[in-house]
């Protein structure tokens, strides 16, 4: 994976014996009680670790330190640590957040000069981010809809921490892109509860530099770590802070997984929506179709509500008419059987190749060293049509336009992206289209190189007309 879990200056002489400081491999805050199962071998050696906290959240550009007895020799180590993660908002079956297995190897120096340009528990507010000499470029498409970038895009950056989150996020903006949003668990510390002056400042910092957030990607997390599930109150509780954040640093609204909240909690929700006046997005991506009961459900709830602050998101990973090249080469070279990999070249909409994908986890031939990514084929990556999105359409606030890489052969990007920009014309759709990368967990490109070419295909590709 590109997300880093141990950088150069990680493993560190202590009284005892060393410390092995861990990058979280993931896209926002955790509680430290979703690390389990640590692992950790030094020189091909198993070396028993403790993590030396167990409560508390675990900020993304922090990295959690796990403590090992027995003193090492200085030089350089091969290390190796495995890990699982457990995810609270994501969920596994009916009684289980979902737990996802890592493992990282690096060659490391013992307490070699620190990489990082900020420390743990750092004051960064002052800091001085990057300047151009032109006022950032307002990034709209033709038909005057808000064509912006998500600072998800520079996940692997935040998580390096050679800068801090705010710094990265404000740096967007001199990059040439006004329009932005935000993961509050990858940008503030204080999530979730989210302190009212961090918002504040980091509001002041983007406005001076000529940018605006549009919707704050909110967590919804159903399970309280040790796994218990969290009640309605607990629920509610956990996302009002983010609702109110939203609307103290200007955004429209707050999105999170179609069909997470459920009834109750979209009742309970409505007064605040319209007292703060944001809206709640109902994010629909990758695999999830609308002939799923569960699916079919929820936006018939959507329909009865009728609330102009309860809206769709639609990300067009839905739409995917094959899979990324790059993807397919991290599988490959990750040793994934090869015939597998010929179906997911040519036939990747095929309910054979569907079925083909779950015999290959169910039979255990997944190589562990790809399992995680090759998870993508059963959640992240779709196989609808445009026509399929329809019933959706009257109810759509914002779309995000999910790229993987930019390999754009017969119109692999550009075509999903004229498809949905073709059917929101039909409607009158006036919201927020927002550039996505979710190609870093395999590639190492540079996030504003890749926003920005992606930006002028999205562009090119929304200022096609359909005629009839």
């Amino acid at each position: 994976m590109a997300l880093p879990v141990l950088l150069d200056d990680a493993l560190r002489s202590t009284e005892s014996g060393f410390s092995l400081a861990l990058s979280l491999p993931w896209i926002r805050s955790l509680p430290v009680a979703s690390l389990v199962d640590v692992s950790v071998a030094i020189d091909g050696e198993p070396a028993p670790v403790r993590p030396a906290r167990d409560s508390g959240w675990w900020f993304l550009q922090d990295r959690l330190e796990v403590l090992g007895e027995g003193m090492l020799r200085p030089g350089v180590h091969d290390v190796s640590v495995s890990f699982r993660l457990v995810v609270p908002y994501l969920q596994a079956g009916p009684d289980a957040p979902l737990t996802l297995p890592f493992r990282a190897d690096a060659a490391l120096t013992l307490d070699a000069s620190p990489s990082r340009a900020i420390p743990p528990d750092s004051d960064s507010t002052a800091a001085t981010v990057r300047t151009r000499e032109n006022d950032p470029i307002p990034v709209m498409s033709g038909d005057g809809w808000d064509l912006g970038a998500s600072a998800f895009n520079w996940t692997p950056d935040i998580i390096r921490a050679e800068r801090a989150a705010d710094d990265i996020v404000v740096g967007i903006v001199a990059d040439g892109v006004s329009s932005i949003e935000i993961e509050p668990g990858q940008l503030w510390r204080s999530f979730p509860t989210l302190a009212d002056d961090e918002v504040d400042a980091f509001r002041s910092r983007l406005a001076a530099a000529g940018g605006a957030v549009t919707v704050v990607g909110g967590s919804l997390d159903d399970w309280e770590l040790p796994a218990r599930r969290r009640t309605t109150e607990e629920r509610v509780a956990f996302l009002q802070p983010q609702l109110r954040a939203a609307a103290r640093v200007g955004a429209r609204g707050v999105r999170v997984p179609f069909g997470q909240a459920g009834p109750e909690l979209l009742r309970r929700l409505q007064p605040l929506l319209d007292d703060l006046d944001v809206v709640l997005y109902e994010e629909i991506q990758g695999q999830q179709t609308l002939d799923v009961p569960a699916v079919a459900e929820n936006l018939a709830l959507l329909e009865e509500l009728d609330d102009p602050h309860v809206r769709v998101l639609i990300d067009i990973s839905m739409l995917m008419p094959s899979l990324p090249p790059s993807y397919l080469d991290e599988l490959r070279r990750g040793g994934v059987d090869a015939a597998l990999l010929e179906r997911l070249e040519h036939d990747w909409r095929s309910p054979e190749t569907h079925a083909a994908v779950i015999a290959a986890l169910r039979g255990g031939t997944v190589p562990p060293a790809v399992h995680t990514l090759f998870m993508n084929l059963l959640i992240r990556f779709g196989r609808s049509s445009v026509d399929d999105l329809e019933p959706l359409l009257a109810v759509t606030g914002g779309v995000h336009l999910k790229f993987w890489d930019l390999d754009d052969t017969g119109g692999r990007v550009s075509q999903p992206i004229a498809d949905i920009g073709a059917a929101l014309r039909r409607t009158g759709f006036s919201g927020s289209l927002t550039s996505e990368w979710g190609g870093h967990e395999w590639l190492e490109n540079d996030p504003t190189a890749m926003t920005l070419a992606h930006l002028n295909l999205a562009r090119t590709a929304l200022a096609q007309r359909v005629t009839v």
